[in-house]
């Protein structure tokens, strides 16, 4: 089972200025393959969310399965980092993932969320979900819906490093299990933007849950939008 490792893709040059260097991308796919080494020691451990607790014994053990496991990324972290600070986007979700996921809920918004911004403000859709989840402020904020209008028209810069991992897709029908990941193609991911527009947008809700519908079926809106119907 695949844990956190994302689609490996040649360096590029992205529009509106945005260029993900050789060795920028050399540092991600480095990052990438050095998480993909810690797959079979995460297949048993469950995500942490920001909504869950545990006083369990064997809620502490898996607490400290996940710092482990946490430790064993050391040197992929240290190289997404490196890939951030020469402006890849993707690198910058990935690190972001990796804060979601190993440190402390109240640790994780100050961590993640800057990483998450920018990177959704390049037009990687992925980060959009970390947002929701633990942003609540950008959330809320018109730059937000700025940046999910602007996905679909650069989407095909990021093409090749799909598929991605998130905690969770809600417009998949499949949960997660234990730490790995629920995986999801770009048409998967636009149609989570289209979701979150719905959400975010009223007036033009059934416009956009129908579009995400449309795309892959969109488990979480298409009974809203049924029984909106009848």
């Amino acid at each position: 089972m695949r844990g956190l490792i994302a689609g490996l893709t040649p360096a590029c040059a992205l529009a509106d200025g945005v260029q993900i260097t050789p060795h920028a991308d050399l540092l991600y796919r480095q990052a990438v393959s050095l998480i993909d080494q810690t797959d079979n020691q995460s297949s048993s451990l469950s995500l942490k969310t920001n909504t869950s607790t545990s006083t369990s014994t064997s809620g502490q053990d898996l607490a400290q399965q996940g710092k482990a496991l946490g430790r064993t990324l050391a040197p992929a972290v240290s190289l997404l980092k490196k890939a951030v600070e020469l402006d890849h986007p993707v690198a910058r979700y990935r690190l972001a993932l990796y804060y979601m996921t190993y440190l402390p809920a109240e640790q994780i918004p100050p961590a993640a969320c800057p990483l998450l911004q920018a990177s959704l403000a390049q037009g990687f859709a992925p980060s959009a979900l970390g947002i929701e989840a633990w942003c609540t402020d950008y959330r809320q904020s018109p730059a937000f819906a700025r940046d999910l209008e602007n996905i679909p028209s650069v989407a095909s810069r990021y093409a090749s490093y799909y598929p991605q991992p998130a905690e969770r897709l809600l417009c998949n029908r499949e949960k997660p299990q234990g730490l790995a990941m629920q995986w999801g193609r770009q048409h998967d991911f636009q149609a989570e933007i289209y979701r979150l527009q719905g959400n975010n947008n009223p007036s033009q809700r059934q416009f956009y849950w129908r579009k995400a519908v449309d795309l892959n079926g969109c488990f979480a809106v298409q009974q809203r939008l049924l029984s909106n119907n009848h």
